[in-house]
């Protein structure tokens, strides 16, 4: 199925606003009533949803994908959210699209014929409470982000007049104070995290799972980095590793000690072929293919299950854990800013998971003289 099949229309059902929103009070359009012009979704090369995507790190696009096809089945009256691949039967079948570097991105045909540049400021404000009531607040800020996007690549590729395309992006982001996500792994969670890659038959999946554990806990990468990383990212000599991050941001990352003596482990059974650096092993032997960020998931998920641990594990706790351990060494905060990734020091110290103990060492810093004064 090509880009072309698309349905050149798309019926935009907004819970609480219905077909009867006026979208365009001087013209009177009704988005039900609105087409692309020419009577078809434009092209894939000039779609404002592909040109999103492909404007996003690889590593991100997926989720960001998974975020338009929901903001799609809200809008056109869906109750079911998308499930996590974004194929939901509801919104057609999947398109497969190539972009830059004959990557290949799949997306639903009710993304490509959603009527994107159609929208305005009350749907947009509709589509916001509906995400609010439906999603906690950093899933539905990041669901907000995707549909931003798209309003002002519609501007961009000169589907979207300017003032239309501000009004409809106006949208404050949401706030609420939470708990935070996620948890501390504990040095001897981690080691028996070890102990199950070492126990596994095969050599080969303990060197890969190994690995990946050394990066995620010695280097702080999230999921998405890991699977982007190519061998040609890291330097065996100084263990440093050139990482692509959110928003296509490089940055520096370092393995060192056991954590490259586990990365050279791998590298014994893997090659130094080009290509990506952690991989599928089947039947014992190693693909020389990426590992999707569902296949490394499934992998963490696995050894902590045969590690015994009774706390949920994901592998942003890595990445939480690696923070919160260089803080408590005394690691400078803009220092672990720059290794993380973070535009700002505030999003580094949302990570600290460092609990109750950091706190009480640091109120035991602080001496009141009441007894001395006697």
């Amino acid at each position: 199925m090509t880009a072309g099949d698309v349905p050149a229309r798309a019926e935009l059902v907004i819970p609480g606003y219905g077909q009867d929103v006026e979208t365009d009070t001087s013209g009177g359009v009704r988005v039900d009533q609105w087409t692309w012009p020419h009577g078809a979704p434009p092209p894939p090369a000039a779609h404002p949803a592909v040109a999103y995507l492909y404007g996003l790190a690889p590593g991100s696009r997926r989720t960001m994908r998974t975020a338009l096809a929901t903001v799609v089945q809200i809008a056109l009256g869906d109750v079911a959210p998308s499930n996590p691949a974004g194929h939901d039967p509801t919104l057609g079948p999947p398109v497969r699209l190539a972009g830059p570097g004959n990557q290949i991105v799949t997306m639903p045909a009710a993304v490509l014929a959603f009527p994107w540049p159609a929208l305005r400021y009350a749907h947009t404000q509709a589509l916001r409470a509906a995400l609010a009531e439906r999603y906690v607040t950093s899933t539905a800020n990041r669901h907000l982000a995707a549909l931003r996007g798209v309003l002002k690549e519609c501007w961009r590729l000169s589907l979207m007049a300017a003032e239309d395309y501000h009004r409809a992006a106006d949208l404050r982001h949401l706030r609420e104070v939470r708990l935070p996500a996620g948890r501390h792994v504990s040095r001897g969670e981690v080691a028996a995290l070890v102990a199950a890659c070492r126990a596994d038959p095969s050599p080969v999946s303990c060197a890969r799972d190994g690995a990946v554990l050394a990066v995620a806990f010695a280097a702080g990468l999230r999921v998405g980095e890991l699977v982007t990383l190519d061998i040609g990212d890291l330097d065996l000599d100084t263990g440093e590793l050139r990482v692509r991050g959110k928003g296509a941001k490089e940055r520096t990352a370092y393995v060192r000690h056991g954590a490259l003596a586990a990365v050279r482990e791998w590298l014994t059974h893997r090659g130094t072929a080009p290509g990506a650096l952690f991989c599928p092993v089947r039947s014992g032997r190693p693909e020389l293919r990426r590992l999707s960020t569902q296949a490394l998931y499934g992998r963490v998920q696995l050894r902590a299950k045969q590690a015994g641990l009774t706390a949920a594990i994901s592998t942003h706790d890595a990445r939480r854990t690696w923070i919160s351990d260089l803080l408590d060494a005394g690691a400078d905060l803009v220092v672990v800013r720059d290794l993380a990734g973070h535009a700002s020091v505030v999003t580094t110290s949302r990570y600290d998971r460092r609990g109750e103990g950091a706190k009480r060492a640091a109120a035991d810093l602080l001496h009141f003289p009441w007894g001395e004064a006697r």
